[in-house]
């Protein structure tokens, strides 16, 4: 099964310093060996600001095993509905949409996902295989 990788794990493997750099790898390494490991630009987004130039950026990213996966237009209709009944169950609005379009786009795709933030995950895309720290320490 492929699985889509979450910003704040590709904030992990950039620097090595942090508390979550070994889980976040050892996690990487074992999804891999089940499939593939995707981003979208959503995801890329959320992780590009920490370089200093895109020349790094894609650099780094050259070095990783990741696969870039367009999000497919189905994705926007499940994002949307999944963050209405957000906002509707009294989320705040500093809960913005990537993380709808993320849960949205590995339900669509029936790809796992990788992340230490599985909150909004677990709400609204309830048929997502999540491996977090609290299921997969």
């Amino acid at each position: 099964m492929a699985t889509l990788i979450d910003s704040n794990i590709l904030l992990d493997i950039a620097a090595p310093e942090t508390k979550w750099f070994d889980w976040s790898v050892r996690k990487l390494v074992e999804v891999k060996r089940h499939g593939d490991i995707l981003f979208n630009v959503v995801i890329a987004s959320e992780f590009a600001y920490s370089f200093r130039s895109e020349a790094d950026y894609v650099s780094f990213l050259a070095g990783t095993p990741m696969k870039y996966e367009p999000i497919p237009e189905t994705v926007s209709y499940r994002a949307a509905v999944a963050h209405r009944r957000y906002r509707q169950s009294g989320g705040r609005r500093e809960r913005t949409l990537p993380d709808f379009l993320i849960g949205a786009h590995a339900s669509v795709g029936e790809y796992g996902i990788l992340t230490r933030d599985p909150s909004v995950y677990r709400t609204y895309f309830p048929d997502l295989d999540i491996i977090a720290p609290d299921t997969h320490p």
